[in-house]
Order: C-alpha cells, then structure tokens, then sequence
C-alpha cells in the first residue's frame, strides 16, 4: 500500500529525515512514535505530499507521490497536528468545501458529507460555527474532512493532542474503527496509547528508523532485563547462595533484615515465570520459605528510551512480524 524508499528532507545543514525506507501494508493502524524533533511530522507531509523531499521516494497504491501527485493524493486522507478549519464555517459547510475540492458533486457530496458526520459522531454539532467548538470536536471535523472521498490510506498527525482524557478515549476508538476499512497511519507521544491501538509500531529518533514491529514484540525483544523481587527466610549468605545456583539470574542485590533477607535480582530471558518457578524450588529444597516474591515487567515505554537514546548506534529492529501482516491483507484479499 505504502512504499518508502531512502527518503531524505534536509533544511540547509539540518537533517530532519535521514535515508527512511519502510513498508507499510494494507487494512491496518500503525503507530508512528519518535520524541519532539524526530522527523515524524516531516515524514508525514512528505508521504501525504504537502512538502517535496531532498532525495528519495514515496509511493501510495503504486503511484508515486511527486511523479504523479493526482493520483497519489486521491488516495490519501490527511490531518495534519493543526486541522485546516475555517472557523466561521460550520462543520457542514466546511465539508462541503473540502468535499467539491476533491472532485465530489450534488448528491454524491451530500451522502458523503452525512455518511462522515455519522462517522465521526458530529451529528448534534454539524451546524455550530467551528470556532464554538471544542477542541475535541475540532479535532472529529479534522478527521471528517480527512475521510471524505473514501481514500484507501488515512494519516492523522497527533490526532489526540491536547484532548481531555475523555475525547482521547473516543478519538481513540474512532481510529480503531477507521482501521477496519482503510490504512491508518497515526502519530503519537503517547506510548500506551500506540500500543492500546496499534498493529505495527514504527519508532523514528533524529530522523532515522529505528524500529518497526508489533508492541508485543517490541516488548520481548528490546527489553532491558526484567527485576525480580523476592523476601525470603534465612540468612544473607544462604540467600544468596541459593540464588547463585538459578541459571539465568544476574546482578543479585540483597538486604539482611535479620530474620528474612530481601533480595532483588535481573534475568535476561523472557519467560519470567520459569526463572520465578526455579527460585521457588530452589528455596523449597533447601527447607527456606519464600514470604514475597514479585516481578517487574517492563513496558513499551522503556523500549521508547532504549532505542531513541541509542539511535546513533543501533540498527533499525524489524523482524518477521512485518511480513505477517502483510500476508494477512493478501490473505483477506484472496478471500
């Protein structure tokens, strides 16, 4: 559906997107996530063809995005971080315009306008002028806007931001929804809410692709090792010889509290229930009671700062898990 090819925007000295290439599949929502200043806005005109790149190419559905704008853009649906409104319009109005500039008339425009409200949930609003509307829904006529003429492909640039938790919530369910019949390509800060929603998950930092994969796969395999936590009976020494003999387990931290011993230690690996149940017999042979025993299970979050703070040294991380979902569009299109 979407072809990035070594994709390069630079301003003067300044390198905002650095020699991107990446693939993106039909019928799916993906997070683009990156701290301030990665590049992720930048991408993002570029794809939706709203700004020229240095060097590289972009193609949507096979047309390429500079070669062959008109169709390219046709099949694009887009909202950037601040929503094109005209404020003194009302969200009819305004639909009107956005709709005859992307070629639909008369009754077409009508049913595509009402079919848009009705998604979006602007229905009670749709004739207030824009400018007494609330961010959120500023934000659902945005989107409409985007929706309008069916493109294949949408891509909304920071679609939750400065939303109260509420709206965030039902912006939230409204990509889930827009994922079910088009591509979406969204924009975040917002960890949790990528990995609440998302398929695949592309992380940029200082311009470059740094990740591409599921949430869940992201999780296991450029996690820093997992804690665990333990309180046991018995002395320092014993504890800690009980726990030198687990394979698997590093970088043991204990505290003598007299009669119990607390200790707090790392595994590498990623099944963390095996390496708990290893401790426990280990301490059942030896006759001592296990009092607590805890995990920490390390989230997207940390993978976030794992990789954007060793962007300069890491190779971009994708795996399989691409090419899984895009055998499910082919899948579904056989069907």
């Amino acid at each position: 559906m979407i072809s990035v090819e070594h994709l390069t925007k630079r301003y003067g000295n300044f390198t905002a997107v650095e020699d991107l290439s990446f693939e993106i599949g039909e019928g799916h929502v993906y997070g683009f996530l990156g701290p301030n200043g990665a590049g992720k806005s930048t991408t993002m005109n570029i794809m939706a063809g709203c700004l020229s790149a240095t060097s590289g190419r972009v193609q949507i559905d096979g047309y390429d995005i500079f070669d062959d704008a008109n169709h390219a853009k046709k099949r694009i649906g887009y909202l950037p971080e601040q929503p094109p409104l005209y404020m003194n319009e009302t969200p009819f109005e305004y639909l009107r315009f956005v709709g005859e500039a992307k070629g639909l008339h008369g009754t077409e425009l009508t049913r595509q306008i009402l079919a848009v409200i009705a998604q979006t949930k602007i229905e009670e609003v749709q004739n207030r002028r824009i400018a007494e509307l609330s961010k959120g829904y500023k934000q659902r006529v945005g989107i409409a806007q985007a929706l309008l003429a069916n493109p294949p492909v949408v891509i909304l640039d920071e679609p939750t931001v400065g939303l109260d938790p509420l709206q965030i919530i039902e912006i939230r369910d409204l990509i889930k929804e827009l994922g079910q019949n088009h591509t979406v390509i969204f924009s975040s800060h917002i960890l949790s809410e990528a990995q609440t929603i998302c398929d695949q998950i592309l992380i940029i930092a200082k311009g470059k692709l740094i990740a591409f994969d599921t949430p869940e796969n992201l999780e296991k395999k450029l996690l820093t090792a997992h804690e665990i936590h333990i309180v046991a009976e018995g002395g320092k020494q014993e504890t800690a010889s009980i726990l030198k003999s687990i394979d698997g387990i590093n970088d043991i931290r204990l505290e003598d509290n007299g009669s119990w011993v607390s200790a707090t230690m790392k595994t590498e690996r990623h099944d963390v229930h095996a390496i708990s149940k290893a401790i426990f017999f280990a301490f059942a042979a030896k006759k001592h009671a296990l009092l607590e025993m805890s995990s920490t299970k390390a989230s997207l979050e940390d993978v976030f700062i794992e990789l954007t703070e060793n962007a300069e040294t890491e190779e971009p991380l994708t795996t399989a898990a691409n090419d899984s979902v895009e055998t499910k569009s082919r899948e579904s299109e056989a069907q």
